[in-house]
């Protein structure tokens, strides 16, 4: 009788075998093995990155310290005491770089990321003291009663309406500068415009406009343009526009019923 033939193994066996104990090896390392982690900068390493930055994009106008460049003084000043707030909204709002230091700076895309703005921000706050970006609770404005709206829209109208129209949409100063609209404001930008002053704009201070003021303020705006419009806005610049074309129009209906009248009179 014959003794079993003993099987053999296909020769990819083995290699197929070491190659399913060495996944199952790397995925049992990738669960138990300790994470790696990049460390954060320090704020030094911070300050001097974002003084790398500064030196490339901003010293040209601003000066290589930040103090202002010679004849440009008045278009490119100081930047010693403005503060990481001023920075921050002049940068993130695409206003700096700007194109033309004799112009209003507008409003326009940002070219920088959230860092480079962090690090520059630091860097000028290193420089001297000044107002510092702002925590959303600071002028986040949820969770705020109608009271509380209402003296947003108080504060508002007293104090900003006079440029910014009652409901923020925007209006002309003098020398060709305007007042922008603040449909579109993020509200860190109108906490950090309030308390820098920007342009023509002058400075909130907390002693004057305390925070918590700010974001009733906020919070109006945000309510103001949360509602539909009800006909012919005419850029909701209040009585004046209102007044104008409702005068255009009815002096034009009666001229155009005197004229009426006329022919048909001459007719007879």
């Amino acid at each position: 009788m014959r003794s079993p033939t003993p099987k053999r193994h296909h020769k990819a066996a083995r290699l197929l075998l070491v190659a399913a104990a060495l996944l199952v090896t790397g995925g049992l390392y990738a669960v138990v093995a300790p994470a790696t982690s990049v460390a954060a900068p320090t704020p030094e390493e911070t300050v001097a990155r974002g003084q790398e930055l500064f030196a490339v994009s901003c010293a040209s106008c601003h000066g290589l310290n930040g103090e202002g460049a010679g004849l440009l003084n008045e278009t490119a000043p100081s930047l010693i005491g403005v503060g990481a707030a001023s920075v921050d909204f002049q940068m993130r709002t695409g206003r700096m770089p700007m194109a033309n230091p004799y112009a209003q700076a507008p409003n326009k895309q940002n070219t920088f990321t959230a860092e480079e703005i962090a690090a520059i921000s630091l860097y000028v706050a290193s420089l001297g003291d000044g107002p510092a970006i702002p925590d959303p609770g600071q002028y986040d404005p949820s969770g705020l009663s109608a009271a509380e709206v209402a003296v947003g829209g108080d504060l508002f109208r007293t104090n900003c309406s006079a440029c910014h129209n009652f409901q923020g949409s925007g209006g002309a100063l003098p020398n060709g500068r305007v007042a922008p609209p603040l449909l579109d404001a993020e509200p860190i930008d109108i906490h950090e415009a309030m308390r820098t002053g920007p342009g023509e704009m002058p400075v909130f201070a907390d002693g004057a406009i305390p925070d918590k003021d700010v974001r009733s303020m906020i919070a109006y705006l945000d309510q103001v343009h949360a509602q539909p419009s009800a006909g012919l806005t005419l850029g909701g610049l209040g009585p004046v526009s209102e007044g104008f074309w409702g005068w255009v129009a009815g002096l034009g209906i009666l001229m155009l019923f005197a004229t009426w009248i006329t022919k048909k009179a001459a007719r007879k």
